[in-house]
């Protein structure tokens, strides 16, 4: 099929489409800017079209839309007058995962990390959120068996068909695509876990738990993850744990988060392959860009991106880096922020409000939104505990970061310490050098 992309530079759209152009269909697909992804793309023989424009609508069979594209957008109105079918991705996910063996990964927090690991202990095909390290990208195309990560936010996890479906936890988010309404919120979750054939869930998270979720594979945490270490190997973090009466494992990077993201995988795993490959497969887990990324490494500084956009994210990054910094002997962490939406900072403000704590000094950038009306939020104020500086923008160089005000001034330049940049907006290309 002629498949067209509207949106086809965001993570998630650009994986399906690198998947459909495996599969053997004709791609095409348009964004608003150039980036190195859609570059990549172009690369891969899909033709890119920069900006939109009604040009690039020319007979396709399809028009898939990422959620962030108005019905406003030239080309999804030249689609219309020429009658192509136009579906959003959500919609489009059953064309892409149909006849495949699909373990599906949803969850607050937690769910790209675990897909790529347990892509990684399934040497498996991927459609994951997020670039894996292990094979540098968001997608892997190797066979039927796929590890997919699933989406909440727009309830698209309703449409993966899940042969295996793994739950990391259930907070709630998104809250207005489910009309503020905890019920539907939480009962799209059991509806996603009653579509598979196997289960595996965190049963310590409270919606899990309570609700006693039946004919599960359960992970118990606090009883079930014992003797979890964290050692450095070449400036590079690694967990150690004990899993039940399983065995002991070894995963790239740092906290207890990592080690129960690590179990829920190993769990699903053990469905497919024997003990000893998951063990050795699973060291092949490198890390995904933009979580917990190290992308700088010096003796008493290092430089770590990572996409925590959410307080109970944020809260675990920085304690893995606080283990970070005393296996690498550097004192202090001074946290970039860049809030991420007007609306989730406001919902979230009184945990935002305490998340932070550890740091040196918390440096607050801009918030990064799109098509979300500018709510009144005073951060000086409401973060006035902290040791706080304002900033409009930053700038990676090798052994160092810029700190600019709003008028361009050179505030400060980080040459020590630990330095988290945290966030889901272009922080993560001002962070890089």
């Amino acid at each position: 099929m002629n498949i067209h992309f509207v949106g086809i530079g965001g993570i998630g759209l650009s994986a399906l489409a690198r998947f459909l152009n495996n599969s053997g269909h004709n791609i095409s697909g348009s964004d608003m800017h150039e980036t190195s992804l859609t570059k990549q793309l172009e690369s891969e023989n899909i033709k890119i079209t920069i900006p939109h424009n009604k040009s690039a609508i020319h007979n396709q069979d399809i028009l898939i839309y990422s959620a962030a594209i108005n019905d406003n957008n030239k080309e999804i109105q030249e689609a219309k007058k020429q009658s192509i079918k136009i579906i959003s991705r959500k919609e489009a996910l059953p064309i892409v995962l149909e006849n495949k063996k699909n373990y599906s990964v949803c969850g607050a927090h937690g769910k790209s990390t675990t897909t790529a690991m347990l892509t990684a202990i399934l040497q498996s095909s991927a459609l994951i959120g997020a670039v894996s390290k292990e094979f540098n990208s968001n997608f892997r195309y190797i066979g039927n068996t796929i590890c997919f990560e699933a989406d909440e936010s727009d309830g698209s996890f309703l449409y993966s068909n899940p042969y295996c479906a793994i739950v990391t936890n259930v907070e709630p988010e998104h809250m207005e695509y489910y009309n503020y309404n905890k019920e539907i919120f939480f009962d799209s979750y059991k509806q996603f876990l009653s579509k598979a054939t196997i289960r595996v869930v965190n049963a310590e998270d409270e919606f899990l738990n309570m609700r006693n979720m039946k004919n599960c594979i359960k992970l118990y945490p606090s009883k079930d993850i014992k003797d979890i270490k964290y050692n450095l190997k070449n400036g590079e973090p690694y967990t150690s744990f004990v899993l039940k009466d399983i065995g002991d494992f070894e995963v790239w990077g740092f906290g207890k988060h990592i080690a129960i993201d690590a179990s829920l995988a190993i769990l699903a795993g053990l469905n497919e392959i024997g003990l000893e490959q998951i063990k050795e497969n699973l060291l092949k887990y490198r890390g995904i860009k933009k979580r917990f990324d190290i992308v700088q490494k010096e003796k008493n500084f290092v430089v770590i991106d990572d996409y925590a956009h959410h307080p109970t994210e944020i809260k675990a990054t920085i304690k893995a880096t606080k283990m970070y910094c005393l296996k690498a002997n550097i004192k202090d962490i001074i946290v970039i922020w860049q809030p991420h939406k007007y609306s989730r900072t406001k919902d979230n403000l009184e945990a935002f409000k305490t998340c932070f704590k550890g740091c040196k000094e918390l440096i607050i950038l801009p918030v990064w939104t799109v098509n979300e009306p500018v709510l009144s939020i005073n951060f000086k104020k409401e973060f006035e505990f902290y040791n706080l500086t304002f900033a409009k923008n930053i700038k990676a160089k090798q052994g160092k970061i810029d700190i600019f005000d709003e008028n361009k001034n050179l505030i400060k330049t980080i040459t020590k310490s630990a330095v988290l940049a945290v966030g889901a907006g272009d922080i993560t290309r001002q962070i890089r050098v």
